[in-house]
């Protein structure tokens, strides 16, 4: 008897230990689902396991982190179609093996011709348009990058997107609940079956012209794009869906390569693009915050709520700020670069106070437009370099149309003017929230390589993450995953569903205005290197996954 109890013990608790170990497999595969880890030596942090993985592959032939972006980015293009595309543009931030920072800027810009009052017409850009089309910079962008910083050769950047596209790749969850956007437009016809019937999650789509398209890039370059037979065919679509790009505003697209700007930031300096970039007014936000010297104690007890309304006044003033992110080459931008320095920072503290908020008059805040859309991708190679960049064909599938002789979904990147300017200029870029940066330490020598989707919500997404890992003690993936509380463009507030309903309550008692929204856009991709070791994240909110090697 003694015997069997004994028995029994040792089979209840070999029991015990067998379900022990598989939960703690199960939270190790649910973690390395979303976070990669060293001993990685690279990596990439894109917003689809797929994409990431075409970056990491593209490393470990040798590619630079710049190679490995484009092809991540070339990617994301198929695999999320309503986020980014040939047909748009972007933003690079770049940091060399040697610690040197550059920025490269392609972004659309204003054609030749356009209609003199686009901007005060700005209703009509919520459906998008091809009225409100820029002239795309994406592939110039590309070719720059590829040029300062490549290593393999350009038409293997495009193989893998190439493949993708001619062989189809599965609608993911995030790309079927869009769908609904361009449910009557043009751009409708890429998803739709041989019955005519819009595509499902899980059914396979192919973007055969595309890949045409892309064969063409990658063989004869990016010139053919512009001024190639692919330019005649895009600049012919576009004329008949009523478009008034040109092949002479093909021809004239240029790049930007400038000087980051940066700041301090506790340890860190913290390089980030210029105007029209919104990245001036992530620094804004944090340098607000700075001055509360943050720790985690911050978010307990009664201090997180304090934590919070100071967090929430400081956006509402940085909303005031988002007029003054223009194109330096037609614009002004001193006032946008005073926002930077710490004594503006230092001001604005002084005006918020800790037990109420305030009217809109106050921030001197009027509403704007608030955007979706966007992707971003995080590298960092073996060498050393850094690469954070951010594309977009603007709202949710751009202005919903798209070029049935190349394949190209069209951008709808000229809304951003909306509510932002009275008066535009040819060549000149739009307003931007996009804030690709890499933070260095000057101690450690640390690295932190972030950036964000979502349109206006990049500005939250950026902001928490940093104020969570920086000072709040969390680890990158929780700093990301946290819940935010989002101050739109009207200083109203929305909170994530799984935010924390204490603070919640206590800022509505403030009397601040609360609404709610169905989705959140603010989508994080980063990476950071601390003492050798690898981190690297890619946001659940779109399903993105890391991978290295």
């Amino acid at each position: 008897m003694a015997n069997q109890k004994k028995l029994c013990c040792y089979c209840t608790l070999s029991l015990l230990l067998f379900v022990l170990l598989i939960i703690i497999i199960s939270i190790t595969v649910n973690h390395s689902n979303r976070a990669v880890v060293s001993p990685y030596r690279a990596v990439v942090a894109a917003d689809s396991r797929l994409c990431s993985e075409v970056g990491r592959d593209i490393l470990k032939e040798g590619g630079s982190a710049a190679d490995a972006a484009i092809a991540a980015l070339l990617c994301t293009s198929v695999v999320n179609p309503q986020s980014t595309g040939i047909g748009g543009g972007s933003v690079f931030t770049i940091m060399s093996k040697n610690g040197t920072v550059k920025i490269i800027n392609s972004r659309e810009t204003v054609p030749k011709t356009f209609r003199p009052n686009l901007s005060s017409d700005c209703t009509c850009s919520q459906t998008g348009g091809i009225n409100w089309m820029g002239v795309p910079g994406e592939i110039r962008g590309y070719e720059r990058v590829h040029r300062l910083y490549g290593r393999l050769p350009w038409s293997r950047l495009f193989q893998p997107t190439i493949r993708l596209a001619r062989e189809g790749v599965k609608m993911s969850e995030i790309v079927a609940r869009y769908l609904d956007n361009i449910k009557n437009r043009g751009a409708r016809q890429l998803f739709e079956d041989e019955q005519g019937r819009m595509l499902k999650e899980g059914d396979t789509m192919k973007f055969e012209k595309l890949a045409d398209t892309l064969e063409e890039i990658a063989e004869n370059g990016p010139e053919e794009f512009y001024t190639g037979e692919i330019a005649k065919k895009l600049f012919c679509d576009m004329q008949r869906a009523g478009g008034s790009i040109t092949l002479e505003d093909l021809r004239s697209v240029e790049v930007s390569e400038l000087e980051p700007w940066k700041v301090s930031l506790g340890d860190y300096t913290m390089y980030f693009p210029p105007p029209p970039s919104g990245a001036s007014v992530v620094s804004f936000i944090l340098n607000v915050m700075e001055g509360y010297n943050l720790n985690p104690a911050s978010l307990e007890g009664k201090e997180r709520v304090l934590t919070y309304h100071r967090y929430v006044e400081a956006s509402k003033f940085a909303n005031a700020q988002r007029k003054l992110m223009k194109d330096p080459r037609f614009n002004n931008v001193t006032k946008a670069y005073a926002i930077t320095r710490k004594e503006f920072a230092d001001r604005i503290r002084k005006k918020i106070t800790d037990d109420q908020t305030h009217d809109a008059q106050y921030y001197s805040v009027a509403p704007e437009v608030d955007t979706q859309g966007t992707s971003h991708v995080s590298v960092l190679d073996e060498d050393g370099m850094a690469v954070s960049v951010t594309s977009s064909i603007n709202y949710l599938f751009g202005c919903a149309e798209f070029s049935p002789q190349t394949g190209v979904i069209l951008n709808n990147q000229l809304a951003d003017f909306c509510d932002r300017t009275n008066q535009t200029h040819t060549g000149e870029r739009p307003p931007s929230s996009m804030a690709p940066m890499i933070l260095r330490s000057t101690k450690t020598d640390e690295i932190i390589v972030i950036g964000a989707s979502g349109g206006t919500m990049i500005t939250t997404g950026v902001t928490m993450a940093l104020m969570n890992y920086l000072w709040f003690g969390k680890s990158l993936n929780d700093s990301i995953a946290e819940a935010v509380v989002f101050v739109d463009g009207s200083n109203a507030l929305k909170f994530e569903p799984k935010f924390d309903k204490e603070v919640k309550e206590a800022l509505k008692k403030l009397k601040n205005t609360v609404k709610y929204t169905k989705r959140f856009y603010n989508v994080v991709n980063a990476i950071s290197k601390h003492n050798g070791t690898i981190y690297a994240y890619s946001d659940a909110r779109k399903l993105g996954v890391a991978a290295g090697y």
